[in-house]
């Protein structure tokens, strides 16, 4: 058993299906765990202002991971890994003797763990001042709740971003085991936080479960760093120019996904404004309907994009867009028949899994309805993953930039005017509720923030796919 464990920790996953099925099959277990933990929370919290201020307290860190640790990004490390690797492979070097590479790893290294110190801590401070921006519809008692558990949370984009460090160099290697392996253990650790942890700390508790969980999904990549010899350092002595190289390129991709955390922060603004638990079913449909994110959308496009870059640093751009093809056509494969079950069966979806508890039938309507609206656009979502993967490896990453920018402007604009809508027509409001089936209960405002989400997404994939029709 330990032998086959350790086969599969240091097995190179070379051919784009086998990786991506790989990465599905983790993706599937990790998502089981994730609507394990959802059901514990829903049974324990409902949707109910505890749950509203758990999930608010992640959206300033996970800024930070969006912003800062993109820094340290599988999409923009790779390139610069596969450049110095393939020098040292032409002078005979193994991949344990690559000293460019080495180099380059701590320098990276390095740089980033000052600056997410610098930047954590000086969050840390200000976050009582910031916080009402956030959610300004919180009390003073859930106010101070949201600030204790957003400072804790600080340590998770620190984690997860050295994670994201040492997954560049195992992906570089085609490692994707241990790689798939993280997000199994991040839930894992969630899941000992809630069980264990919540009876005696409450929320505190649950949080201390994420941490637990970031230092596992870090950790199971050290053996195979360790047995390449690879294990980044920190250094005093600092290749500024590459560091200069890194933060050039992953200036838009930082953008884009800090556009994205913004519109997201600026939906859970609107959310604690409607009523409370609002910010919890909409981060619960978010959730659920993220499962054929993670299983079809990432799998694909984590396991095609290191051949895409050795297909466009090679000059091959046929068997390139020819790779971006049969990867379009795979998703959309999968993606649909998982709309259809999402719309169809929503309310059993989320009855199954969430109705337990202090959950109750209002919060599975509602839960169930948003759900509904999210997979509107999960095609769209699973191809923004492929399409902006493709960009990074072309190296134009202005591209993917503009138009992630765009569609987060967009989900905001759509959002406040549904809103509107919403309120100042009450014949819109009737149609919106009879259709998803959710009339007669409070709370149905909040089904415009994921009908906005959607629409922007769709808007955003839509201008992605014309850019790239247009380059091949």
């Amino acid at each position: 058993m330990v032998d086959r464990l350790l086969k599969m920790f240091n097995r190179e996953w070379s051919g784009l299906h086998e990786a991506a099925f790989l990465l599905a099959g983790t993706a599937f277990l990790s998502q089981a765990l994730g609507l394990v933990r959802d059901r514990l929370l829903a049974r324990q919290f409902g949707a109910g202002s505890e749950l509203d201020i758990y999930y608010a307290a992640f959206r300033i860190p996970d800024l930070i991971y969006a912003s800062v640790a993109s820094f340290v990004a599988v999409t923009v490390l790779i390139p610069f890994l596969l450049e110095r690797t393939e020098q040292g492979e032409k002078k005979g070097q193994k991949v344990g003797e690559i000293e460019g590479a080495k180099r380059f790893i701590n320098s990276i290294f390095t740089s980033f763990i000052l600056l997410m110190l610098a930047v954590s801590t000086l969050v840390y401070f200000l976050i009582p001042l910031w916080g009402h921006s956030v959610v300004p519809g919180f009390g003073d008692a859930a106010y101070d709740r949201y600030v204790l558990l957003t400072r804790i949370l600080l340590l998770s984009p620190l984690l997860l971003g050295i994670s994201n460090l040492f997954g560049s160099v195992t992906q570089s290697l085609r490692r994707f085991f241990v790689f798939a392996a993280g997000p199994i253990l991040y839930n894992l650790g969630i899941i000992v936080g809630i069980v264990f942890l919540l009876p005696k700390f409450g929320l505190v508790g649950v949080v201390m479960g994420v941490i637990l969980g970031a230092l596992l999904h870090l950790s199971i990549q050290l053996p195979v760093l360790v047995g390449e010899h690879i294990v980044p350092r920190l250094t005093f002595i600092i290749n500024w120019h590459d560091v200069k190289r890194v933060v050039l390129l992953s200036i838009p991709r930082t953008i884009a996904l800090s556009a994205t955390q913004v519109a997201t922060i600026i939906l859970v603004q609107f959310a604690s404004k409607i009523e409370v638990g609002s910010i919890a079913v909409f981060t619960l449909a978010m959730n659920l309907q993220s499962i054929p994110l993670s299983i079809v959308g990432m799998s694909y496009s984590v396991a095609a994009f290191p051949t895409l870059a050795k297909l466009w640093t090679g000059g091959n751009k046929e068997k390139f867009s020819h790779q971006i093809a049969v990867a379009t056509r795979h998703i959309m494969f999968w993606s649909f028949p998982a709309i259809v079950m999402f719309i169809v069966l929503r309310a059993q979806i989320v009855r199954t899994i969430l109705g337990t508890g202090a959950f109750d039938w209002t919060a599975t309507r509602l839960t169930a309805a948003a759900l509904a609206l999210f997979a509107v656009s999960v095609v769209a979502q699973n191809l923004v993953l492929l399409y902006t993967r493709a960009f990074y490896a072309m190296g134009k990453t202005k591209l993917p930039l503009w138009a992630n920018l765009f569609g987060g402007v967009v989900i905001v604009l759509l959002s406040s005017f549904l809103l509107s809508l919403y309120d100042a027509h009450p014949a819109f409001r009737y149609f919106a509720e009879t259709l998803l089936r959710v009339d007669n209960i409070h709370g149905t405002k909040i089904l415009m923030l994921p009908l906005g989400y959607s629409l922007g997404m769709i808007l955003n994939v839509t201008i992605l796919l014309f850019i790239l029709r247009s380059n091949f």
